[in-house]
């Protein structure tokens, strides 16, 4: 039902229960950590700024690069360079022909290094300025503790990032659907030379299949780096990235980070479509005011013992005809324990036209005076 309203400040206030205290959990991870994925609060952490290898969790970075970069649909000839790379393989034949998404396909599934560096002379040319490209996307996102130099996560050690720098590349690379899609899937089949046969790829990920709610994201190991895994999870609205370097039980890790992050947070609808109607004074214009409403809802996640939410309508309280339909005339500001935690704008949702005079303010007061 919509809320009608004439006043300027109103409040909403919730009341759960919120606790952030790591007591108990026992992770076996050198470095790890726990964020929140839209707002990449952190709830959790254990020398999350540790410098340390990152194995195949590289390839989070190379995937969206090649996203980011090309169309999916094209097909490209495997050149000599990518094939015969040691490691996890999908077995690249020179000269085979592949779409930029079955090669995405085996690059997040099965972890293909020779897919990886595919997917860097399809999107740059070759690898080094692929490398480059990644640094600089590793600068633009703010990964000040990352330096890549393959885009497959063989040892290198100028090859380095942290949980913290990890974790907030894989908040960016989910928010994109095509990777999201791509790194939550179970079984994905392509071609095999040319269509004489079927590569079937199986995603390494096994939280897919142990955790309910896992939507991705990556494994990795080499010897020097140990067991490196990226991880997210949904549930009821709530989505969690985790993230451990050099773990040797990875798994069991992930599992109690991320038990631990639904225990203690709560998706919460601030507002729905058309929740506020308010009325707005309008100056000079055919009506004195007029009816405005959000369109958006917002939903945000919070602590769950720490809620206190309070809305505010901000807009010009000088408020000038012409208002056309669909404006934008002011917004819904919703803080929690007085602090911003989002916002909606309010549209007009009607038009208001300007009066029109044939004497200006000036001439119609002095006027009235004369007579």
């Amino acid at each position: 039902m919509s809320k009608r309203l004439s006043f300027a400040l109103f409040s909403i206030v919730f009341l759960f229960v919120f606790c952030f205290s790591a007591h108990g959990i026992d992770i076996s991870a050198k470095a790890s950590i726990l964020i929140e994925a839209e707002s990449q609060n952190i709830i959790y952490q254990k020398n999350a700024d540790m410098v340390l290898p990152m194995a195949s969790t590289t390839k989070i970075m190379t995937a969206i690069l090649a996203i980011e970069n090309c169309e999916l649909d094209t097909v490209i000839k495997i050149p000599s360079q990518a094939c015969n790379i040691e490691g996890s393989s999908i077995y690249l034949h020179e000269g085979e022909e592949l779409s930029i998404s079955d090669l995405l396909y085996a690059v997040l599934l099965e972890s293909a290094n020779d897919a990886s560096i595919a997917l860097a002379y399809a999107t740059s040319g070759d690898c080094e300025a692929f490398v480059s490209l990644m640094n600089e996307k590793a600068q633009e996102l703010g990964l000040e503790d990352t330096h890549f130099t393959n885009p497959h996560g063989l040892d290198d050690t100028e090859h380095y990032t942290t949980a913290l720098d990890l974790a907030r590349l894989t908040a960016y690379a989910l928010k994109n659907p095509v990777f999201s899609e791509i790194c939550s899937t179970y079984k994905h089949t392509i071609p095999l030379d040319n269509g004489e046969g079927t590569r079937v790829l199986i995603n390494h990920n096994k939280l897919l299949r142990l955790y309910e709610g896992a939507c991705g994201v990556k494994t990795g190991f080499t010897k020097r780096c140990g067991r490196c895994l990226v991880s997210s999870a949904e549930v009821d609205g709530v989505k969690l990235i985790a993230v451990t370097l050099n773990a040797p039980n990875d798994w069991n890790d992930h599992i109690k980070m991320l038990d631990y992050g639904f225990s203690l947070l709560q998706s919460v609808s601030l507002c729905e479509s058309g929740d506020y109607t308010i009325s707005l004074n309008v100056i000079n214009g055919k009506s004195d005011s007029i009816l405005v409403t959000n369109y958006d809802s917002l939903n945000v996640t919070l602590e769950k013992d720490n809620i206190d939410i309070s809305a505010k309508v901000e807009y010009d309280r000088l408020l000038s005809a012409p208002v056309l339909q669909n404006d934008i005339v002011g917004r819904i500001v919703f803080y929690n324990n007085n602090k911003e935690i989002g916002s909606v704008p309010l549209y007009a949702l009607e038009s208001v036209e300007n009066i029109k005079y044939s004497k200006s303010i000036w001439e119609r007061i002095f006027g009235k005076w004369k007579k």
